[in-house]
């Protein structure tokens, strides 16, 4: 999927979210600024000097982009804290040229000198990414634009080796809900047995139909997106809160089902067993569309993120993920799925047999 960090928001604030690979593009670049409150700071001439544009285009974008700047670090100086940037930036320029303080950094919007402005907008390594991503009139940005998108998909293999098909697996929630889900999935199968006319294709069937229930596909359109083999397991893929809500869909149904058929002394017919689905999914909308909306949002947000992958009918539901969510797939609590079963063996024991 080709991803257009100039136009897409959500783009830019994965990567920008994403510690791990905001390191290694910082080794990369290695891009020398000024050392203020334990980070590096930079002054609008540098980006300038750096992106190979005038002043004014970095006022434009600061006045066009001005919010996303914030969030992502740029703030404006003012007070004390202004006071010791000077400092920090005298220092910088003693250290680096031993020559006295200068007006470079000043903008035609400052008043006079460093020595007399009284606010000064400053950016820091993220916000320098920031503007880079966007900024369309500079070679150089372009350049960092695509050495950025290399170094964000070198970290991610790197961290998961790869196998971002299995990237789900990583979270320590994966294999509790992969087991619950597990056993409400053979109550399932079950109800199916005991509660509808024999029909080989049942099984398939009410499974595409929770699948189209919960995130607008079934089993098929699913593995096509993700690009799975024909053997690879389709749950095996899925993330924790998508597994739990099969499991309620599932166990849910399964009660529906066994009072039903009880009800009337004989299996359903599958129309009949369609339109008590139908029945179930709508009185249980109300208490379901808080989970189904998280469920939707976090799958389509992580697969576009760690997947380069598009759910098309859960477009809306894409947002950018947060630093919380990068370390829970990539940090230190995340780790491998043969790793997890070799340190939590019993309790998934327990789990399974329960």
């Amino acid at each position: 999927m080709s991803k257009s960090l100039t136009t897409s928001d959500i783009h830019r604030r994965n990567i920008l979210n994403n510690k791990y690979a905001l390191i290694e593009i910082e080794k990369e670049i290695a891009f020398p600024g000024i050392k203020f409150e334990s980070a590096l700071k930079y002054t609008k001439r540098q980006i300038s000097d750096f992106y190979d544009i005038d002043l004014r285009t970095i006022e434009r974008y600061i006045e066009q982009y001005e919010q996303e700047f914030l969030d992502n670090g740029y703030e404006v100086l003012t007070g004390d804290r202004l006071k010791r940037f000077k400092d920090a930036y005298y220092k910088y320029l003693n250290d680096k040229e031993n020559s006295k303080p200068t007006n470079k950094d000043v903008t035609d919007i400052d008043v006079g000198d460093m020595a007399k402005v009284p606010k000064l907008g400053v950016f820091d390594f993220r916000t320098f990414l920031n503007i880079g991503m966007l900024l369309t009139e500079s070679d150089r940005a372009k350049q960092l634009r695509a050495l950025i998108l290399d170094i964000v998909i070198d970290t991610l293999n790197e961290k998961i080796g790869g196998a971002t098909k299995y990237v789900n697996q990583r979270e320590d929630e994966f294999l509790p809900s992969a087991i619950r889900e597990y056993n409400y999935r053979q109550a399932f199968t079950d109800a199916l047995d005991d509660c509808i006319v024999d029909n080989k294709w049942k099984y398939a069937q009410f499974t595409d139909t929770v699948y189209n229930s919960i995130f607008h596909e079934n089993a098929k359109e699913y593995k096509q997106i993700l690009k799975l083999k024909a053997n690879d397991s389709v749950r095996g893929t899925m993330y924790s809160e998508v597994l739990d809500l099969i499991a309620a869909y599932e166990n849910g149904f399964s009660d529906y089902l066994t009072k039903k058929f009880k009800s009337v002394g004989r299996k359903l017919t599958i129309p009949e067993a369609i339109n008590l689905f139908d029945k179930f999914e709508s009185t249980n909308q109300s208490l379901l569309q808080p989970l189904l909306e998280k469920a939707r949002t976090l799958m389509a947000s992580r697969d576009m993120a760690f997947r380069d992958a598009l759910h098309e009918k859960l477009k809306s539901y894409v947002t950018h993920l947060n630093a919380q969510e990068f370390d829970k797939f990539l940090g230190e609590r995340s780790m491998a799925l043969e790793e997890r079963l070799k340190e939590n063996m019993e309790v998934f024991k327990r789990l399974k047999n329960r």
